[in-house]
């Protein structure tokens, strides 16, 4: 709970700004993980059709895949700055004063 109330704190909005695409039935019924059913379920679901399909064969869903991972990636990113942001109000608070540190988020990274 420390770091729901370091976010309030900081003015920052815990989870993702991304919409659950997928429902809790087609989730159940493509038989995801529960450590899967995330705001990148909706492309998983046809990632593992494909893969099921066409034998695993690494190549052949390359396009699914690389979707499902850009999503994930963009959700990792995501998170990564709500957390900065949370660390960037804690020390501040801590030191009382403006903080100086090397961000967590590289400059090149694009998030939208």
């Amino acid at each position: 709970m420390e770091a729901a109330a370091a976010a309030a704190a900081a003015g920052v909005q815990l989870g993702s700004s991304k919409p659950q695409i997928a429902t809790q039935a087609e989730m159940a019924e493509a038989r995801l993980p529960l450590s899967y059913r995330d705001q990148c379920a909706h492309l998983l679901i046809p990632l593992n059709k494909c893969r099921v399909a066409e034998y695993y064969l690494p190549w052949k869903c390359e396009p699914e895949r690389h979707a499902y991972e850009k999503c994930q990636y963009e959700l990792v990113m995501e998170r990564m700055l709500q957390m900065q942001k949370i660390r960037e109000a804690q020390e501040a608070k801590a030191k009382g004063g403006a903080t100086i540190g090397v961000p967590l988020i590289p400059s090149a990274a694009k998030l939208s």
